[in-house]
């Protein structure tokens, strides 16, 4: 066991610099989503770096047992498995695939690794003792299970530190599923462990490197399978149940952002900046502070996993009343339980978002495809503003590095003493920023917030578009105004001192 972490540790520490050389030219000219908030490009092929300790750490547990256990189909159904989701992420990375293929790929990986031998053949209640035998249904529900934990540790890696973090704990309680009984999976999870705190020591906030889709695909479908191979018999609810614990933060995450996003009408794998760690930061803490919350969090949760392991389930009842209870206590803590009284009043408002919903996605898909036919920026910005002024918003500014700014007011021509503003900074060439406002008596403060995401993220994907259509680099140059479109601005802001 300590041949097999110290090796993951060293080749995953000692890779990383490497990788983050070698990919140097590559992360410049990388291209940040609008919900990417790291000033600076970062590396996300630090995957590369946890797959080949994978690697080392299998030649190095089989050179001690003599590769007796690499002889067993579904231990190379676990390793081929893992590689092959790693390969996938990895592609992904280099050049995006579309959710519906990265999901088929999934769902195709984890079909072959099941007919390897790697199976929930049955369920035992941890209560009565009752052992189910699942039959065909196991085919399902182990293919569920791999995919839904591979794209679990994919959606909370959205903070530095966090998804690593979170791997190691995972890691920490597969150890203690096999540690009676020393399996070729138990040595696997501790090289794993080992090579997750070499990756940690550069994603520890402010990260160096981070792991990337391919890194977060390979850690969440080996903790799925390596909880099913690692799972003693007799014991199969217990080693199925304890991770959901382990992983409970994760899970509640996951859960409300696709609840979120399904009552507005989003796409349900659509990224946003609501995540859970993403409220502490708004909150106050630092990225470094956010992450220890979460990671004491997580532990605690941890704790409950192993007491659900030890007693064989029969006490996970009344720890998943332990654990609703730290959630509560944890959202009061910091303050989510006031959004939670008014969910009523929430949801009225996400089901009323939906259509507006509808309308500004298919305006916005329509300005991407027309920045394909504009010659210029300036033309492209032109047709922004239409597009905006459909969305309700009065202004719209562009802020650029040199410090000037290209302003549009547009009126709706209601009187009010009062306007919301937001602004959302923007991974362009010479675009640091774009600001929005609209007065109060038009729209409502949710739906203002709500449509200036949807435009700023509109924005951005237009202009990425016509950079790729022209090729050449989207430096937005603005013109000079003709006389009449400086008096057109001088009554604009003339209304809004007046309103004002």
């Amino acid at each position: 066991m300590l041949i097999c972490g110290v090796t993951g540790f060293l080749v995953a520490w000692s890779l990383i610099p490497l990788i983050r050389i070698r990919t140097a030219r590559r992360v410049q000219s990388d291209k940040r989503g609008f919900h990417h908030t790291h000033e600076t490009p970062i590396s996300r092929f630090g995957g590369i770096a946890i797959a080949a300790a994978f690697v080392a750490v299998i030649i190095a547990a089989g050179f001690t047992f003599s590769f007796e256990p690499l002889r067993a189909v579904f231990r190379w159904g676990v390793i081929l498995g893992s590689l092959a989701m790693f390969g996938l992420g990895l592609r992904d990375d280099f050049k995006p695939l579309g959710a519906k293929v990265k999901l088929l790929g999934q769902v195709g990986i984890a079909s072959a690794v099941y007919f390897s031998g790697v199976q929930i053949e049955v369920f035992s209640n941890p209560v009565t003792g009752t052992v189910y035998a699942l039959g065909g249904w196991g085919y399902f529900v182990t293919v569920f299970w791999l995919v839904a934990l591979t794209n679990l540790i994919n959606l909370i890696d959205g903070i530095d530190g966090l998804a690593g973090g979170i791997s190691l704990m995972m890691m920490s309680l597969l150890v203690c599923f096999g540690f009676n009984t020393p399996l070729f999976g138990t040595f696997l999870a501790v090289g794993m462990a080992g090579a997750l705190l070499g990756f940690l020591y550069f994603n520890f906030p402010p990260a160096k490197i981070y792991m990337g889709d391919g890194g977060a695909y390979f850690l969440g479908f080996l903790i799925g399978a390596l909880a099913i191979t690692n799972s003693q018999k007799g014991a199969v609810a217990a080693a199925l149940i304890a991770p959901i614990f382990a992983l409970a933060l994760p899970i509640a995450d996951v859960t409300l952002a696709i609840l979120r996003r399904g009552l507005k009408g989003l796409p349900l794998f659509r990224p946003d900046r609501k995540h859970i760690h993403h409220k502490l930061v708004d909150l106050g803490f630092s990225r470094r502070g956010a992450v220890l919350v979460l990671y004491g969090l997580s532990l605690a949760f941890l704790l409950l996993a192993f007491f659900v392991f030890w007693s064989r389930g029969q006490l996970a009842p009344i720890l998943f009343g332990a654990m609703f209870l730290i959630f509560f206590v944890s959202a009061r803590l910091f303050g989510f339980v006031k959004e939670w009284y008014a969910v009523g009043r929430e949801l009225g408002v996400s089901f009323r978002l939906r259509k507006e919903t509808r309308y500004a996605l298919a305006v916005l898909h329509w300005l991407e495809m027309e920045a394909e036919r504009c010659d210029t920026l300036q033309e492209l910005w032109t047709t922004y503003l239409f597009v905006t002024r459909k969305l309700g918003l009065s202004q719209v500014k562009l802020i650029l590095d040199s410090g000037r700014t290209v302003s549009r007011e547009q009126l709706i021509h209601r009187q009010t003493s009062d306007f919301h503003r937001n602004r959302h900074e923007m991974p362009l060439a010479n675009i640091k920023a774009i600001e929005f406002g609209s007065e109060s008596s038009v729209m409502s403060p949710q739906l203002f917030e709500h449509l200036t995401e949807l435009a700023a993220e509109g924005w951005m994907k237009s202009v990425r578009r016509w950079q790729a259509v022209n090729q050449v680099p989207a430096v937005f140059e603005p013109a000079i105004p003709t006389e009449s479109e400086t008096a057109f601005y001088s009554r604009g802001r003339a209304l809004i001192s007046n309103a004002a």
